[in-house]
């Protein structure tokens, strides 16, 4: 009796959680530029000095700091990708004012730290750089008020500690002028020499400027010079379509399945049709509370790992079958049939897992969000479809509630024939 009340708190309660939570879930999932529409722009990545060369590391970095930069326009999960060896493909899901965002993005990425050191006479005053955005620490600019609490400061930290100490023993009393590309942005004055890799940087700034500075250090300071080569806007019209098939086909697909799991399979199809549905359910919660961008792709991985977990309930539902057609009790054959079955399912979900890291690991934009959902299908479904399944089975069995082999079945023609 203990067991089965265990089983049915068990089912109440997840049930219960699963209709009170679905609703706000569903609406707040992530959805990718293929389903929600948006901007999406394509750039070319050259380096910033004569002769240098775009490395991996370098566009990678770039790549985290257009990341960066696309978030401060409130877009909801920007995609940023590197293609081939000097391209950035930048996805903005849920844009609505293109202009803006273009304005934005098309900033000029150069950051640049200028002197007049030598070149007083020059046209262009500020004509020797001396440094590159890149040498600066990753969010190494911030703001706060100063000693008397009436204006503003930047801070700001550069990798190279000597070489800060060695530009500002130079500049000494003279101007080192902050560039965004061409365009002059501030001009402070080296008060100190500077030997510990971090200045500040004032000059009886409102906070609004000296917020505007430390975020143009901050998300202007590209490793890489960018120029924009392709850009479209993207309807969500015929991702809505895509995703509204493929919902209802999925629909109608899960409840054919139930169907025949449960006509099949008798009692323990009807635990593993609940166990599908709390796969789901955890699936989508996971999407949520990790901040999952959903896409095309990731709704076929999504399909696919349901097929894989409805594997994983008809193996081990055919091999009890098989082991109550050898004659063996009810309790014998769940036991049995659970453990000969466990090695065959999570031999199928590790080997799937491992291609799917690969792919991860190996690939880039759609191939890394198939394989992301992919990995992540597998672990709910060893969770959902192996264990808990088997834990509600194993209730109802020593429950006494499966009585005969029909119940999970089998005819008894068929266990009498062997």
């Amino acid at each position: 009796m203990k067991r089965i009340i265990t089983f049915l708190v068990v089912v109440v309660v997840t049930t219960a959680v699963m209709v009170g939570t679905t609703p706000n879930l569903l609406k707040d999932i992530n959805l990718g530029l293929d389903l929600k529409g948006g901007f999406e722009i394509l750039y070319e990545a050259t380096p910033i000095e004569a002769g240098g060369k775009v490395t991996k590391d370098a566009l990678q970095e770039t790549a985290k700091s257009i990341e960066k930069r696309a978030n401060k326009l409130g877009t909801s999960e920007p995609d940023v990708t590197t293609e081939g060896t000097n391209r950035i493909r930048l996805k903005m899901p849920g844009v609505t004012d293109e202009k803006v965002v273009r304005e934005k993005m098309q900033e000029p990425a150069t950051l640049t730290f200028r002197s007049k050191d030598g070149t007083e006479k020059s046209a262009d005053q500020y004509n020797k750089i001396e440094l590159y955005g890149n040498e600066f620490a990753e969010n190494g600019a911030s703001y706060h008020p100063d000693q008397l609490n009436t204006f503003y400061e930047v801070s700001i930290k550069v990798k190279d500690k000597s070489k800060l100490a060695d530009i500002t023993k130079r500049l000494l009393n003279k101007e080192l002028a902050i560039f965004m590309d061409d365009t002059l942005l501030y001009a402070p004055v080296v008060r100190a020499v500077l030997s510990d890799g971090t200045a500040s940087i004032s000059g009886g700034y409102t906070k609004e400027q000296a917020k505007d500075l430390s975020d143009k250090i901050n998300l202007g300071a590209l490793p890489l010079k960018l120029t924009e080569k392709y850009s479209q806007s993207v309807g969500a019209t015929l991702g809505k379509l895509s995703l509204d098939q493929t919902l209802q086909a999925g629909i109608i697909g899960s409840l054919i399945i139930l169907a025949f799991m449960i006509l099949v399979y008798r009692i323990p199809g009807l635990v593993a049709s609940f166990t599908l549905i709390v796969y789901t359910w955890l699936l989508i919660a996971f999407f949520y509370f990790a901040g999952v961008t959903l896409t095309l792709p990731g709704i076929a991985a999504f399909i696919l790992g349901i097929g894989m977990a409805v594997d994983a309930n008809i193996i081990t539902d055919e091999r009890i079958k098989e082991e109550l057609r050898s004659g063996k009790s009810i309790l014998s054959a769940v036991k049995a049939g659970s453990r000969i079955s466990f090695r065959t399912v999570m031999d199928a979900h590790v080997t799937t897992f491992i291609a799917a890291a690969v792919m991860f690991g190996l690939g880039t934009g759609a191939v890394k969000g198939f394989a992301f959902v992919l990995m992540l299908d597998l672990i709910v479904s060893i969770i959902t479809n192996i264990f808990f399944s088997r834990y509600l089975l194993h209730l109802l069995v020593k429950g006494n509630i499966i009585k005969s082999p029909r119940m999970l079945g089998v005819k008894e023609s068929e266990i009498s024939a062997l």
